[in-house]
């Protein structure tokens, strides 16, 4: 199906797009709601229910598979709402209504949709000729929905482990799959191969004979070895993969999923030349295994869409990505965050946000998923985690316990960030005898966890005033790098602008291009690798640092390649760029060097012990 616009708003955090789709479907824009907190879910259905007068009867934890069915109904009533606006959108066409003239302004001026509607009404209106025009050809964004796979936590009724399908992405995927939404599910952070296998038993997510699906799959990967492997895997079960969205490792909001130095513009040039390779081959699998199912086997060619995300800041960049990949959409995420027209953002963080700078926003390693995380320095999560830490009561009370995945302590998982952990924990390394220096070092490693499940919910209770009894008042904000470079509220239309050339919305003339953005940070990375490797490093680290070091090394000759034989794009950095990678290029040669100096020493050193 036609798209409306050439970008997506992709899920940010737990609570930030938890209603985007609801602000912005009617105007063609797709946006992703994340699945994570049931309990913020079914909060948010009942403030929905009571503004819009539409009964409500509360999915309590005392009911069975209560977290699929608060998914589930939650997604229904969006939809419900969705369809609503967009028809009183539609029908507001004929007069011309705010809400019609919003939709077509925001589109692109390459628009199909713009340019015919413009031509059908230049010679004045014909209200049955346009009341059929919009019926036909008024697109409507998708209501998308992300699972991370491996936020799965096991769940029991008192001390009886339930069923794996009542594990938490499970019983999310359930939520998605039983509502009526045509709509896909995205799924991020690594396989899980049990719940893709989950996937095979719901109808929805398998293709008509016109290669139609109810329910589409989009994968978010970070290089092109991870597509393959998993879609391989989810076509052994008859699944296909409808859309590849492809993340910069290190470059983009939330959680941040390091390549080994594999770079987002050599990693697009791959999908790029690989893409009806991987198109075909995979069909090729689950043709032959909806056969196996006696399943329908589609009589057309299955669509599969490339697109993009991570860092993109100015419509140059937007459409060099579209044009020079062939992608089919770019993903806009951080600078959303000030648009409360699409994202729900409270107030007190949205200043933050307008004041941060780069020194502001770092890839830190406060998420209890063990996974580097993009936080924005001081924000009132963090804060109130100091607190308990001067009080001598490190850690959090986890009252919603959706990453207690840890098994070290108790066979039910806790969550590394919990009060429970952390002081078990610190016991344990109380009695390791280490020196002051050294038991500083574990200690803060153990206490730096945050409670993210909690605080990056949060946000949207205060900004619509619902009661925080059970969470408290701290947020946490996860934005990329990007954010540095947007210093002001923005409009619907002042972004959709900014992204289609037609408004500037970045005051500042000191922006990197993204790809250099990209570079400079993975080579912040790789220092901060190497670093930690210096004393003891062994040779599983030694060739991770030089396989991490090449790849970089590969993709700057590839990004030199790029950037001398571009015509009429990126011409007033282009020679900046240039000298940006040769900068970058020795940078990484004395890294190379320390590299192989340490593992000497670290030689020699073990061989006299």
């Amino acid at each position: 199906m036609a798209k409306a616009h050439s970008f997506h708003i992709p899920v940010m955090g737990i609570g930030f797009t938890i209603d985007s789709p609801l602000k912005v479907a009617q105007y063609g824009i797709d946006s992703v709601i994340s699945l994570v907190d049931d309990i913020l879910i079914e909060k948010l259905r009942k403030m929905y229910s009571e503004k819009f007068q539409i009964p409500y009867i509360e999915i309590t934890d005392k009911i069975d598979d209560f977290r699929a069915k608060r998914i589930t109904s939650y997604l229904n009533l969006i939809s419900d709402l969705v369809d609503k606006k967009f028809e009183n959108l539609k029908n507001g066409a004929f007069e011309k209504s705010d809400e019609f003239k919003a939709y077509i302004n925001m589109l692109p001026s390459t628009s199909a949709i713009k340019q015919e509607f413009n031509k059908l009404t230049e010679k004045g209106f014909n209200i049955s000729e346009i009341k059929n025009w919009v019926s036909q050809n008024l697109i409507k964004g998708s209501i998308d929905v992300n699972i991370m796979t491996k936020v799965d936590k096991d769940n029991y009724i008192k001390d009886e482990k339930l069923p794996v399908e009542y594990n938490d992405a499970h019983a999310a995927l359930r939520g998605f799959a039983n509502s009526k939404l045509q709509s896909s599910v995205v799924l991020s952070a690594g396989m899980n191969p049990r719940l893709y296998a989950y996937m095979s038993q719901f109808n929805d997510f398998y293709p008509t004979e016109t290669g139609e699906f109810k329910k589409k799959i989009i994968l978010k990967v970070s290089d092109y070895r991870s597509a393959l492997i998993q879609g391989k895997f989810l076509a052994k079960k008859g699944l296909w993969v409808s859309e590849y969205r492809i993340e910069s490792g290190l470059n983009c909001g939330g959680h941040a999923f390091a390549t080994d130095g594999n770079l987002l513009g050599p990693v697009l040039a791959e999908f790029k030349e690989k893409r009806e390779e991987l198109r075909a081959s995979i069909e090729t699998m689950v043709n032959q295994e909806l056969i196996n199912q006696n399943r329908v086997v589609p009589q057309k060619p299955l669509e599969l869409k490339i697109s993009a995300q991570g860092g993109v800041g100015t419509f140059e960049e937007h459409e060099f990505l579209l044009n020079e990949y062939q992608l089919d959409a770019i993903g806009w995420g951080t600078p959303f965050l000030l648009v409360p027209e699409a994202t729900t953002v409270d107030e007190k963080t949205i200043d933050k946000l307008i004041l941060a700078k780069e020194d502001d926003l770092y890839l830190s390693n406060i998420s209890p998923l063990g996974v580097p995380f993009n936080n924005l320095k001081a924000n009132t999560k963090d804060l109130e985690k100091e607190i308990l830490i001067e009080k001598g009561r490190p850690g959090s009370s986890c009252p919603k316990k959706f990453v207690a995945l840890n098994k070290e302590f108790k066979e039910k998982g806790v969550c590394i960030a919990s009060r429970e952990y952390q002081h078990l924990k610190i016991k344990e390394l109380d009695a390791k005898g280490l020196s002051l220096k050294e038991y500083q070092i574990e200690w803060n490693k153990i206490t730096e966890k945050s409670c993210t499940c909690v605080g990056l919910g949060t946000s949207a209770l205060l900004a619509y005033n619902i009661d925080t009894k059970t969470e408290g008042e701290g947020v946490s904000i996860c934005p990329g790098p990007n954010m540095a470079y947007y210093s002001k509220i923005m409009s619907l239309k002042n972004m959709t602008d900014h992204i289609y050339g037609r408004d500037n919305m970045i005051s500042r003339t000191d922006r990197p291009n993204l790809f250099i953005k990209e570079l400079a940070i993975y080579i912040d990375y790789l220092k901060n690798k190497l670093e930690e490797a210096k004393t003891t490093m062994t040779a599983k680290e030694e060739k991770y640092l030089q396989t991490f070091t090449s790849n970089l090394n590969e993709g700057i000759l590839y990004y030199k390649t790029l950037f001398s034989n571009l015509k009429n794009t990126f011409e007033n950095i282009k020679n900046d760029v240039l000298h940006e990678l040769e900068n970058s290029e020795k940078t990484l040669n004395t890294i190379r060097l320390s590299i192989e100096e340490i593992a000497i020493v670290n030689q020699n050193f073990q061989a006299v012990s």
